[in-house]
């Protein structure tokens, strides 16, 4: 997924940084276990996106527009995932900035 994906490697490098904050803030135990929660999710949520994205282009080579809508919607939900993160990073580092 990192070798072929470039939103994998922009949130593993989001995942180093948000490591080293959280590092450097002193994180409590329940902060962590938040933290990874989300950054688990997140590279899951990008895990079932390339999935789907490899099964669509299997099963649809050419262009179809409920091959698009899966697609978008796996997208979507990638992209959701990473919001909540940054939500969580907002309220957990938030106070501490």
């Amino acid at each position: 997924m990192l070798r072929t994906q470039p939103n994998a490697r922009f949130h593993t490098l989001a995942a180093g940084l948000v490591i080293a904050a959280g590092l450097y803030v002193n994180l409590s135990t329940i902060e962590w276990c938040l933290i990874s929660l989300a950054i688990a999710l997140v590279f899951a949520a990008e895990a079932f996106n390339t999935a789907l994205e490899y099964l669509v282009d299997l099963t649809s080579p050419h262009p179809h527009p409920l091959a698009g809508k899966a697609k978008d919607a796996a997208a979507a939900a990638v992209l959701l995932t990473a919001l909540g993160a940054a939500v969580l990073g907002i309220l957990i580092f938030g106070p501490k900035i």
